[in-house]
């Protein structure tokens, strides 16, 4: 069976590519899944990647879930009792946020077309987000009787704040990407021939950057979130600690004295 995921690398950037396009890439299995995390999980052990793209091929980066396994109670959705279903979530699509968005390694979503209910989520477990103009987005769970279950109640309210939170998955209507990028939900937005590339000029000057800062700021960036500013600050502390003890902040500072280009070695 062809991979859900097709997985390229080019020098320390690696680009998850959803590869279901005839089902719009929507994730209805826990196989499917089970792929996403396990790759995620590999990604985390490798300290020579310096950031992830993810997008989906064809015309759609993602359906969402399967509508037709809804209706059939099959897949993903399955299990006769609410106990079962319960617990296919929890062993299914949950895993996806756990891994991705948890992911020390900066994630870029490069949003190729409709990312719809699951699909929008799976962009917002990234922490950055460019929009294809041909793109669509849809907090869409309502509309099919049904909660956000992979994360979307966490994430989505975090990105564009509570109001269009709400708004968005209330009403379950899709927007396009000029009101994504307004609302922040993009943060560009090109053409479509165009998306791959501004996706990697953005890898480009992540990766360029000490590996080890890079994964240590994007840990603060998460934390912060959720903590107060004073266990904030001492966590500060102690990365800042960890990131003077580096030989690529040494790298860093000659090279800024020197005024040469730097070469960093992610120790």
């Amino acid at each position: 069976m062809i991979p859900f995921l097709n997985i390229e690398r080019d020098g320390g950037i690696v680009t998850l590519t959803l590869n279901r396009p005839e089902k719009r890439n929507a994730i209805s299995t826990r196989a499917e899944c089970e792929e996403v995390e396990a790759a995620c999980r590999t990604l985390s052990r490798d300290d020579s990647v310096r950031c992830v793209i993810v997008t989906g091929a064809g015309s759609a980066f993602c359906a969402g879930g399967d509508l037709k396994g809804m209706r059939d109670k099959t897949g993903i959705t399955g299990g006769g009792t609410g106990a079962e279903i319960r617990e296919s979530y929890r062993r299914g699509i949950q895993m996806i946020p756990l891994a991705l968005y948890e992911l020390d390694i900066p994630t870029i979503a490069a949003v190729n077309g409709p990312a719809i209910g699951a699909g929008l989520d799976l962009a917002l477990m990234c922490d950055i987000r460019v929009a294809s103009e041909k793109a669509l987005f849809a907090e869409s769970f309502v509309k099919v009787g049904i909660v956000p279950g992979d994360g979307g109640a966490y994430l989505l309210p975090k990105v564009v704040g509570m109001s269009k939170a709400l708004e968005l998955s209330l009403t379950g209507e899709t927007i396009g990407p000029a009101e994504a990028l307004a609302c922040g939900m993009v943060s560009k937005v090109v053409a479509p021939e165009a998306l791959l590339d501004a996706a990697r000029v953005i890898a480009n000057k992540i990766a360029a950057n000490p590996p080890q800062a890079v994964r240590l700021t994007k840990r603060l960036l998460r934390e912060s979130q959720h903590t107060r500013l004073s266990t904030l600050l001492e966590m500060s502390a102690a990365y800042q600690a960890l990131a003077h003890g580096t030989r690529d902040h040494r790298e860093a500072v000659d090279a800024m004295l020197e005024k040469r280009a730097p070469n960093f070695e992610g120790r």
